[in-house]
């Protein structure tokens, strides 16, 4: 392998490398790491691919196939993990994952690198080296390796389809003998790479779709997919393309203009994150009391307590006629094409960790390998991680 996203056949000096793929065991989750056309370039630059019994099943990925692409289908982790020098994932692994587990094993996938510090914890003592992709730099260079990104785009179109399946209503105008059918307004808080796919998503189905972003920035980016950007004389631009926390006096400017909005639409989607924190609340209980009944929530942001004061993840409310659902792991719900954008980002990813003869590499001076390192030969290496676990955690 020698650059992002490409593998290059090469003479191999060095032993193949061994890479895994276990079967993901968390609750509701259908992705697998790897999709066949993915072994197939792996395997072709002489490398040898492990694939745990039916661990692509669930989305829709059947061993044979993996088998034809050249991978070694087995049925047991021992038989998975013996002599493995990489483990490819999407949930973050257990402790009891990380107890099967030689040294010096590289694990990649998501981590929750500030909400999983047992499993860390143990990473460390057990001298795994592991790669967190939610700490991949959004820098040019990364883009093929931004797995948050290509996920948020599976989650941005699921939820625009979530909230068109609950809507009392037709999404587009209709003409009918019946007479006009006046077409849905959706909104969209936050536009980021999920906000922008539930905009486009929505606008296909034919709604009228407003967006929100307390950056400026993106109001060129909503108006290019035909959405209307509702305008708010504040700029929270922050660091890595992310938003910053908003000043008391600006919260409360923004609370009132985005509920004028929420009051007049038929589906909401809120998006808005902030890293490492709670959720921004962008809808009050209030709000939600003068909404129109038969709205529909969908708040993206469940899973780190809610943009919708009324929130509970993993399920569905309905409070003054407004339904609210909480859904958890979106991306999910379509598994074949999110395990197929995962598994490009996973592929341009160990096109940094495997050189050019063939050999893992050992020292990560490359800028994207440095700041994903989450926990390496003993130590964490991510700061708010170790600082967790520094006081007084796992």
């Amino acid at each position: 392998m020698s650059s992002p996203g490409t593998v290059q056949e090469t003479q191999k000096t060095a032993q193949p490398v061994v890479i895994a793929v276990p079967r993901e065991s968390a609750p509701g989750e259908q992705r697998v790491a790897i999709v066949p056309d993915i072994v197939q370039k792996i395997v072709k630059a002489g490398h040898e691919v492990r694939i745990e019994h039916d661990a692509g099943a669930a989305a829709y990925y059947p061993d044979d196939l993996y088998a034809a692409a050249g991978a070694k289908i087995v049925a047991g982790r021992a038989e998975l993990l013996n002599g493995a020098r990489i483990v490819l994932r999407v949930q973050p692994p257990t402790v009891a994952d990380i107890d099967q587990l030689a040294e010096q094993t590289v694990v990649i996938g998501f981590m929750n690198p500030t909400g999983n510090l047992a499993a860390i914890a143990r990473m460390r003592d057990r001298k795994i080296t592991a790669f967190s992709l939610e700490l991949v730099p959004r820098i040019t260079r990364a883009q093929s390796m931004d797995a948050l990104s290509s996920q948020a785009t599976a989650g941005g179109y699921v939820a625009a389809i979530l909230g068109a399946e609950n809507c009392p209503k037709f999404l587009p105008m209709l003409t009918t003998a019946a007479g006009t059918i006046r077409p849905a307004t959706a909104l969209i808080l936050g536009a980021g790479v999920a906000g922008l796919m539930a905009i486009a998503t929505a606008r296909r189905l034919g709604a009228i779709v407003e967006a929100y972003d307390v950056r400026r920035a993106a109001g060129e980016q909503v108006r290019s997919l035909g959405a209307k950007f509702l305008e708010l004389e504040i700029n929270a631009e922050g660091q890595g393309g992310y938003a910053r926390e908003l000043t008391a006096e600006e919260k409360v400017k923004e609370q009132e203009m985005v509920s004028a909005a929420v009051a007049r639409a038929d589906i909401i989607i809120t998006t808005a994150a902030i890293p490492g924190r709670k959720a921004p609340v962008l809808i009050t209980k209030e709000t939600v009391a003068r909404m129109r009944p038969g709205a529909v929530i969908i708040d993206m942001a469940a899973e780190t307590g809610g943009n919708c004061e009324l929130t509970q993840a993993g399920k569905t409310i309905r409070e003054h006629g407004v339904m609210i659902i909480g859904p958890q792991n979106l991306p999910a719900r379509i598994p074949f094409h999110s395990s197929q954008m995962y598994a490009r980002n996973l592929h341009a990813f160990l096109s940094l960790l495997i050189s050019k003869d063939g050999s893992l590499i050992g020292e990560f001076g490359d800028e994207i390998l440095a700041a994903s390192l989450l926990v390496h030969n003993g130590e964490v290496r991510y700061g708010p991680a170790r600082d967790l676990l520094k006081g007084g955690n796992p």
